[in-house]
Order: structure tokens, then C-alpha cells, then sequence
């Protein structure tokens, strides 16, 4: 149905909007990307699991599976802590824009993974958001950290993405969400424990990163974690990746508004902002079109 697509569709852009407002909160949130991404793992595999009683799933599942899930937590986990690093080493506005890129990542990564010929406008319209992330950012070179780290987070997101691109055929969003938040804590965990481990000022947070990491857990990892790979069952990898390339667009909106002289925003920003949404809009056209040929 249309109205089904439309929805699902107006759903992936609020996710992508509550992913935006994610970036506000790494950089609100005064520890350091290691431990903000292990609170956030934790909290959220929390209420993921509280949910998954509530509605008495099951959390049983093949060994197979479990090691692509603990795979892929493993993924997220190194997907956040280098783009929480990223926001933490530039700026929200930095980080977001060259997270723009995983589209591009993606356009190429996704023929390989299902063992489809590259279809030629994804890997064009990858090219074209890398040309309006040249437009948004004329970068300086005390931002280079910054963008590797936020280019290394965006390839990690795109092979995310593959990944639960095929988990969500045969598995429940809440249980994939729960295992890879699970695991990616536990990595995380291991990591400390090999480094300097556990300190008392590890657990030491104020009362103001108290609540944002609560908005973080529950609203921007927890029910979007579980939306977005529910709403992937109605949308192809690539267009969930391309329309991800707005996330840029609402943080830095966002960014603006809460940090203004810090996250200002040039004239080019607005010119690569709308060579992205048109891009976006213009791969729904092309999908669209491409699944009323395959249903004629």
C-alpha cells in the first residue's frame, strides 16, 4: 500500500531526526566517548530487555546467529565510540557532515554483500553526497582527526546496516537490538578490563550527564535502535543509508540552535544541505518507480 510506504518512509526520518539530536547529546554529555558509549549500550540493553518480558519474547536463537549478532554489536559499538570521538575531537557539525559518506560506503559495500550488479545512480548519487559534504564543510586541518574518525564510523555504519539488513528477515527487531547492544557492552567492558579497568571517577557522572544519558538510552538507542532495524523489513540498506545522509542536516540544525557560535553554520552548508535532500528524495523516486516496473 502507498500509505504504508509513506509511513514507514516518515518514520525512518523522524528516527534520523532523533539520530541528529544524538550527536547534540555526545557532545552535551561531559565524559569521554568510551565510557558515554558503554552507559549507553548498558542502559538501552536494559530497556530493550525489560521490553522483550513485557511482551514475553523469546530469546532463543541459533548459534550462527548469535555469533553474526555478537559481530555486529561489536560493529555498533566501534561505530559510536569513533563518532562520539569525532564529535568530541571537532564538532557536532564536523562529525555529521562526513558521516555522509556512509551512503557512498554503502553503494559500494551493498552489490558485495547480496551479490547484486552495482546499479549505476546508487554509486552516482554516493558520489553526489560526498560533493555536497564538500560544499557543507570547507574544513581546516585542526579538524583532520575529526573527519577520519567520522569517515572510519561511517564505513562501520554501513556494514552495520548490511549486517541487520539480513538479520531482520528471520528475527525480531527488540531481540537483534538486545544481543547487539549486549554484546557491544560486553566488548567494551573486556576493553576496559585489559586497559586500566574500572576507576571510581568511572562511575562518578553528574546529575546533568545522569539525564542526557537517560534521553540517549531510552529515546535515541532503546526505541530507535529497535525502529530502525524494524523499519529496514520495508526499506532497502542503501535507501535507509541514503536518507541517514539528512542526519547531518537536522544536527547541525540542532547544534546551531543549542551551541550557536560554535556550531555556526556558512552559506555552503545550506547549498551541500540541499544537494543531500535532493538526492534523497530523488533515490525514492527511482526506487519507487523501480517497484511498480517489478509488480507490472
Amino acid at each position: 500500500m502507498p500509505s504504508d510506504n509513506l509511513k514507514n518512509y516518515l518514520h525512518l526520518h523522524f528516527i534520523v531526526f532523533i539520530w541528529g539530536f544524538t550527536a547534540v547529546l555526545g557532545k552535551l554529555i561531559s565524559i569521554d566517548a568510551l565510557p558515554l558509549v558503554w552507559y549507553r549500550m548498558l542502559l538501552a540493553a536494559m530497556l530493550v530487555l525489560a521490553y522483550i518480558g513485557i511482551k514475553k519474547f523469546s530469546l532463543k536463537t541459533s548459534l550462527k546467529t548469535s555469533l553474526i549478532l555478537v559481530v555486529a554489536g561489536i560493529t555498533i559499538a566501534l561505530h559510536w565510540i569513533t563518532f562520539f570521538t569525532a564529535i568530541k575531537v571537532s564538532n557536532v557539525s564536523v562529525a555529521l557532515a562526513t558521516m555522509a559518506t556512509g551512503a557512498f560506503f554503502g553503494s559500494l559495500l551493498e552489490p558485495l554483500w547480496y551479490g547484486r550488479k552495482i546499479i549505476g545512480y546508487e554509486v552516482i548519487f554516493g558520489l553526489i553526497v560526498i560533493i555536497g559534504l564538500l560544499f557543507i564543510f570547507n574544513v581546516s586541518t585542526e579538524y583532520t582527526l575529526g573527519i577520519v574518525l567520522a569517515l572510519v564510523s561511517a564505513l562501520l555504519g554501513a556494514v552495520f546496516t548490511l549486517i541487520n539488513g539480513q538479520l531482520i528477515k528471520t528475527h525480531k527487531p527488540s531481540l537483534i537490538s538486545f544481543y547487539e547492544l549486549s554484546s557491544g557492552m560486553v566488548f567494551i567492558t573486556i576493553y576496559i578490563l585489559f586497559q586500566a579497568g574500572f576507576t571510581q571517577d568511572f562511575f562518578q557522572l553528574s546529575l546533568a550527564d545522569w539525564g542526557y544519558l537517560a534521553i540517549l538510552a531510552s529515546l535515541c538507542t532503546a526505541y530507535a535502535f529497535i525502529a530502525s532495524v524494524k523499519v529496514m523489513r520495508f526499506i532497502s540498506p542503501y535507501t535507509v543509508l541514503l536518507t541517514v545522509n539528512l542526519e547531518p542536516i537536522y544536527g547541525i540544525f540542532l547544534a546551531f540552535i543549542i551551541f550557536s557560535e560554535s556550531e555556526k553554520m556558512s552559506a555552503m552548508f545550506y547549498i551541500g544541505a540541499v544537494i543531500i535532500l535532493l538526492t534523497v528524495v530523488a533515490n525514492g523516486i527511482l526506487k519507487h518507480r523501480a517497484t511498480l516496473k517489478s509488480r507490472s
